[in-house]
């Protein structure tokens, strides 16, 4: 059996959920390591992000919803234009209707993601005068 994924959810936890067996002084040690961690991340994602993105604007938000709004019309016509076929669907039919899915999907997944990058700092956003 194979399973198709349409949507992707992340759950993170922010909490940190030190070991049992680890002493007080250790598990301090360890948040500390932790945060390094985070930082270094953090870091290397706003360097890397802001120099090929820099800076997000509301433009550039407005066309990937445009976009998106778009592939998800063309994706819902079809699907619904398809269902009035009197013979059924053909799995060519099928294959062209998650093609159309998968594109709105991931125009979705690019405007969300762009927004994650502002929200987290990774990219500077340039508000309209």
């Amino acid at each position: 059996m194979s399973f198709t994924m349409t949507s992707t959810v992340r759950k993170v936890s922010d909490h940190f959920e030190p070991e049992a067996a680890l002493d007080p002084q250790q598990q301090r040690a360890l948040r500390g390591h932790l945060e390094q961690i985070d930082f270094a991340a953090f870091a290397a994602n706003r360097e890397i992000v802001a120099k090929t993105l820099s800076p997000a604007d509301l433009e550039q938000f407005q066309r990937l919803a445009v976009a998106a709004a778009h592939a998800r019309t063309r994706w819902l016509s079809a699907s619904i234009a398809m269902s009035k076929k009197a013979d059924g669907l053909s799995p060519q039919d099928v294959q062209q209707i998650a093609t159309l899915r998968t594109a709105y999907e991931e125009l979705t997944e690019a405007y969300n993601g762009l927004r994650r990058l502002v929200e987290r700092g990774y990219l500077p956003y340039r508000a309209k005068p």
